[in-house]
């Protein structure tokens, strides 16, 4: 059985989050969404608020699970098995930082990340591909999951 893990900051609200969960779903057979618990950070929603609305979005889809945690998302990873770890983004901008991170993290822990983005319609790439199918009504998004090559 594979599993993923979708970390972070995950909010109900937030353009796109439910799109990647949902997408993972279509080549991953589980999704664990880990909710970062940090006490210093102040959010609009509370961690427990934040759990019960993602807990509202998938009540109907059992092959998601939504926890929080403190610690770093390698760890765990390895905690709840997940074969890969999926980030999303929003834009050509978040690609360099997520990219590190997915270095990190397979550094860490052996465990590969995969990049998302979060909506094609949003996705801010200069692929006249991607621009050309949307143009004609087709669904890029079988294409637009990628591994990255985060070897150095």
């Amino acid at each position: 059985m594979s599993k993923a893990l979708f970390p972070g900051t995950f909010d109900p609200f937030t353009i796109g989050h439910e799109a990647i969960v949902k997408r993972t779903l279509a080549f991953m057979d589980e999704v664990v969404i880990a909710i970062v618990n940090n006490p210093d950070k102040h959010a609009l929603f509370s961690v427990e608020e934040r759990l019960t609305q993602i807990k509202g979005l998938f009540e109907d889809e059992p092959r998601v699970s939504v926890i929080s945690f403190e610690g770093a998302t390698p760890d765990i990873a390895l905690e709840v098995g997940a074969q890969v770890i999926v980030r999303g983004v929003r834009s050509v901008k978040d690609f360099e930082y997520e990219e590190n991170l997915a270095f990190i993290y397979k550094k860490m822990s052996g465990i590969e990340t995969i990049l998302l983005y979060t909506d094609p319609e949003l996705a801010c790439v200069s692929s006249s591909v991607v621009r050309e199918m949307i143009k004609f009504g087709k669904d890029p998004s079988m294409f637009l999951p990628f591994k990255l090559n985060i070897e150095h």
